[in-house]
């Protein structure tokens, strides 16, 4: 199955102090879709805010969850040809965005295996 497992993130992460106290330091700060709030990514996981969707801006994310990759289609896109997957959510199945699978110029091998989110398919959460 193309579904990726789903993991429960309603964690803390927290320190230790010099004095020996612990200290609740941040929440993860998580990615959901618009439609039905399935935590789909994390904050951390963004590479860049500098990409175009097919409806607008789109970022780019180095790890996805909760998520169902669609089959593979070569697409001709603004920086050339790639292999790509849309990438639909894992709950309600609504379209947020494709995966790239393969690039066929070197300067764009960097995107090989990432995600791009459209800003219009997630919310933030926990932020």
């Amino acid at each position: 199955s193309n579904i990726t497992k789903k993991f429960l993130l309603s964690v803390s992460v927290r320190s230790k102090s010099s004095d020996g106290e612990w200290n609740r330091v941040q929440r993860l700060r998580l990615i959901s879709c618009c439609n039905c709030r399935n935590h789909v990514s994390l904050h951390d996981d963004i590479i860049s805010k500098a990409f175009q969707g097919r409806n607008g801006r789109a970022f780019l994310f180095s790890h996805a969850m909760n998520i169902v990759v669609g089959p593979r289609e070569d697409r001709h896109l603004t920086t050339g040809l790639h292999t790509v997957a849309d990438i639909y959510c894992g709950d309600c199945r609504e379209v947020l965005g494709w995966k790239y699978e393969r690039a066929y110029e070197a300067s764009q091998k960097y995107k090989e295996g990432k995600f791009i989110f459209e800003k219009s398919k997630i919310v933030k959460e926990n932020w």
